[in-house]
């Protein structure tokens, strides 16, 4: 039977943090800097500033 100890197993849920972390990280700033997305990112922007103005 495969026995895991405790500090194996804080190392190896570390690292998966770690690589998720980057992974959505990745994701977000690809997602943001995607070329499709900045007509929405640019209407977001001036609608926010024109319901301030009213």
């Amino acid at each position: 039977m495969l026995q895991i100890d405790h500090e194996t197993l804080v190392v190896f849920s570390k690292s998966y943090g770690l690589f998720y972390l980057m992974a959505v990280f990745a994701a977000a700033t690809a997602y943001a800097c995607w070329p499709g997305n900045k007509e929405k990112f640019d209407r977001a922007k001036h609608d926010i500033l024109d319901e301030d103005d009213q």
